[in-house]
C-alpha cells in the first residue's frame, strides 16, 4: 500500500453543537478522532464552534447591511476558503440536524453566486464532509441533507464522506460519556464501535484523498462550467455541441 502525502492541506471542522464552550461536545468529541489523523497526516486543521461565533441569521454575506448589528460571519468565511476541506460536525434533534448546523448551511449558500478566478461558483474546487452523533436515529437523515447542501453550492463530496454514531433509543449517554446516572462507563460510550471508527477513518482519507487530486489539478477545469462565460454569452449550443 502506497502513502499518500497529506502535507499542505488545510481542513477547517465546524461543531454546530449547541452547547456553548466550556460545556462538553459529544459531537467535537468524534470531530476529534478525524481531526487526529489529519494532524499525524500533516494537515492543518482547526475546529471552530459556530455557537460561539457572533453570526447573523440570513442568507446575505454580510447582515449588517440588512438590519443586523454585528455579524462575523464575512470574518469566518475567509477561514472557510482558506481551508482545502470542510467538515460539518452536528448533534441529532428530533431526527434532524441542529439548527446552527441549518444556520451555516444558509451563510454558505449565500456567498455559493461569488465566483472564483476562473469563472467557476466559489466553492468549486474544495471538499465537504459532515460528522453526527445523537441517541435514537438519524445519522443518514442528516447527513443526506447536509451533503446535498454543501453539494449544491458547490463542494466535492468523495465516497463515504460521512460518519456517525448514535446511542440505544430513548435517555442514555452520549458519544465519549465516561459517567452515566452516578455510573462510571468504561470505555467511554461509542469508543469500541468498530463501525464507527471504520467511518470515521475512511471518510477522513476519501475527504483528503480528493482534497489532493483537486488541489494537484488546481480545481475543476473551466470548460462549461464558467458562470462568468455564461453571463458573457458564451452559452452552450445544444444543437452544436461547441462554444458559440
Amino acid at each position: 500500500m502506497k502513502k499518500s502525502d497529506f502535507k499542505g492541506l488545510k481542513a477547517l471542522f465546524i461543531n454546530c453543537t449547541l452547547k456553548k464552550f466550556p460545556q462538553k461536545s459529544h459531537t467535537e468529541t468524534l470531530i476529534n478522532v478525524s481531526k487526529t489523523i489529519m494532524d499525524k497526516e500533516g494537515v492543518k486543521t482547526e475546529v471552530i464552534r459556530f455557537i460561539d461565533e457572533n453570526v447573523a441569521v440570513g442568507i446575505y454575506p454580510d447582515m449588517t447591511e440588512h438590519g443586523w448589528e454585528t455579524d462575523v460571519w464575512p470574518e469566518l468565511f475567509k477561514k472557510v476558503m482558506d481551508a482545502d476541506i470542510l467538515i460539518i460536525g452536528t448533534p441529532i434533534w428530533l431526527g434532524e440536524k441542529s439548527s446552527e448546523a441549518q444556520k451555516l448551511i444558509e451563510r454558505l449558500y449565500a456567498m455559493s453566486s461569488k465566483t472564483n478566478d476562473k469563472g467557476q461558483y466559489i466553492f468549486y474546487g474544495k471538499v465537504g464532509g459532515c460528522m453526527i452523533t445523537g441517541n435514537e436515529d438519524g445519522v443518514k437523515h442528516c447527513a443526506m441533507g447536509i451533503l446535498y447542501a454543501m453539494q449544491h453550492v458547490g463542494y466535492s463530496i468523495p465516497p463515504q464522506a460521512d460518519c456517525g454514531w448514535i446511542g440505544e433509543v430513548g435517555p442514555g449517554p452520549s458519544y465519549g460519556d465516561t459517567k452515566w446516572k452516578d455510573k462510571k462507563i468504561n470505555p467511554p460510550v461509542g469508543f469500541d464501535s468498530d463501525f464507527t471508527n471504520r467511518n470515521t477513518t475512511f471518510m477522513t482519507y476519501n475527504l483528503l484523498h480528493l482534497a489532493t487530486m483537486l488541489k494537484a489539478q488546481n480545481g475543476y477545469p473551466n470548460y462549461g462550467n464558467s458562470r462568468e462565460d455564461w453571463d458573457d454569452g458564451t452559452r452552450w449550443d445544444f444543437e452544436n455541441p461547441e462554444y458559440r
